[in-house]
């Protein structure tokens, strides 16, 4: 494989020396020199063809074989990740349940606050959202109820309390840094 490579530097370098040095004089016509360079490209072509070959031939490791039947971890593992998308599907139809009532059935701030605090109740039983469920697409739901009707207080203070809760549920901070008083 060195030897191939060898071949072919010496022929590419050769490709572009003019070889034998001549006084002006007695120098080759044009095309005969074409000729020769062309003859020395295609002798480094050769030489690159033969390199490619060695080196594609050259004995490798084995490939490694697959495996045919999955094996009892893989299958305990997809058992859990069913398991885990099945209680994920149950807890995404509670939240659909209470989301579906606050935007169709729920007309007046009691009603409002009440589906804001149950939707609060099921982040923290859940501990966050569900799959299925993006933050931005539960505040665009409840935002658009808030532009159409009236928004007491009460009602904006829960929804201020659902966001919070919401972001403390996606990244709890417990580490509790006694040093610093603040």
């Amino acid at each position: 494989m060195k030897i191939a490579l060898t071949i072919v530097l010496l022929a590419c370098t050769e490709a572009f020396n003019p070889g034998v040095t001549q006084s002006r004089s007695s120098m080759i016509a044009p095309l005969e020199a074409t000729k020769t360079r062309r003859d020395i490209i295609g002798a480094a072509l050769v030489g690159s063809v033969a390199f490619v070959s060695t080196s594609a031939s050259a004995e490798r490791a084995p490939l490694p074989t697959y495996l045919t039947e999955p094996t009892d971890e893989f299958k305990a593992n997809e058992e859990k990740a069913m398991a885990f998308k099945r209680e994920q599907l149950k807890i995404k139809t509670q939240f659909n349940k209470v989301l579906e009532r606050f935007t169709t059935q729920s007309k007046t701030g009691e009603e409002f606050e009440k589906d804001i605090n149950d939707l609060q109740d099921l982040v923290i039983a859940t501990r966050g959202l569900p799959l299925g469920i993006k933050k931005e697409e539960l505040f665009k739901i409840i935002r658009r109820k808030k532009s159409v009707g009236p928004w007491p207080t009460k009602v904006e203070y829960a929804y201020q309390e659902l966001i919070r809760e919401i972001a403390y549920q996606q990244n709890p901070n417990n580490d509790k840094d006694e040093s610093n008083p603040l």
